[in-house]
């Protein structure tokens, strides 16, 4: 208990994030960002070596400040996220016996309606995928998955080659917190993954690697496992050349997954299995969605006023 919490702790932390938690690259970032820009605020203003000495009080302060600052509320509860599983790790390692941030409520946030494709911006998106060449193919299959299955582009960035049973139409996904589902995968994407697997070795350039990655489902030009990042920008080069003019995030099909399921009929916890959801009602979101979607339907179809 009498070292401070250094830059060796914080690199600990980042694999705790990443290999326990399961976090995406993008969440660590964030988490790290947020460690780093609270302990600096602290040593800053208050003269606090380590945030182990903050109490309940000296956080809420630090709440407080950010509210005055008009940070977003969801920036806010972020960074309360970030404290609590910071502590909870803290006292994990045994640097800690309480966590300060426990009872620190989150403020509430307003959930928007979640951005999703209709079936014929979908239809659009991954028919105008050019498959003359090796690396097409695999961007096409990128895309089939993601609107297959609604997994997260983390997990598909960390989907194995041993991960997909195409002989049983289903794929293993270790979502967040290290938690494993199993999805069915339709014939369109069963075709797509196989035409993949077929020229998986023509991707890489030759003058760029030296070898192949033998665990990676999806690779690069490099002939390493494609990250998270490179998936985003396969994303929005389609989304382009489709002459689709909406500004989408790889989460949108994870949002057009679970929408397409519900307006079909699917029931919620269904859709909660396969999303990998913890809780109902992070799933309920979409109801709005299918609510509104027949609102329109209904005002279409009897016009009459």
């Amino acid at each position: 208990m009498n070292d401070t919490i250094n830059s060796n702790n914080l690199k600990e932390y980042k694999k705790f994030l990443k290999e326990q938690k399961n976090f995406s690259d993008n969440t660590i970032n964030a988490y790290l960002r947020d460690i780093e820009s609270i302990t600096k605020f602290f040593q800053d203003t208050k003269n606090f070596s380590d945030i182990r000495d903050l109490d309940y009080q000296a956080l809420r302060g630090y709440i407080v400040f950010l509210k005055q600052k008009k940070y977003s509320d969801r920036t806010i509860a972020r960074k309360i996220s970030s404290l609590r599983v910071f502590y909870r790790y803290l006292r994990q390692e045994g640097f800690m016996e309480k966590n300060p941030a426990e009872y620190i409520q989150p403020p509430k946030i307003k959930n928007k309606l979640p951005v999703f494709l209709f079936l014929e911006e979908v239809t659009k998106l991954i028919d105008s995928v050019k498959t003359d060449k090796p690396i097409g193919i695999r961007d096409k299959a990128i895309l089939e998955l993601l609107y297959a299955t609604g997994i997260r582009v983390a997990e598909l960035s960390n989907l194995n080659l041993d991960d997909l049973d195409l002989d049983d139409d289903i794929v293993k996904i270790l979502g967040k917190g290290s938690k494993e589902r199993i999805l069915p995968l339709s014939q369109p994407v069963k075709n797509a993954l196989n035409n993949y697997l077929k020229v998986r070795e023509l991707i890489p350039r030759r003058q760029c690697c030296k070898s192949i990655s033998e665990k990676a489902f999806f690779i690069s030009c490099f002939g390493e496992r494609l990250p998270a990042r490179s998936i985003r920008m396969i994303i929005n080069k389609n989304m382009r050349s489709a002459s689709l003019n909406k500004k989408i995030s790889p989460h949108v099909f994870r949002h057009t997954f679970a929408t397409h399921l519900l307006n079909g009929g699917a029931d919620l916890r269904s859709v909660q299995e396969l999303l990998g959801h913890e809780s109902l009602s992070t799933t309920q979101i979409y109801t709005h969605v299918t609510k509104a979607k027949l609102i329109e339907t209904y005002k279409k179809s009897i016009p009459r006023k």
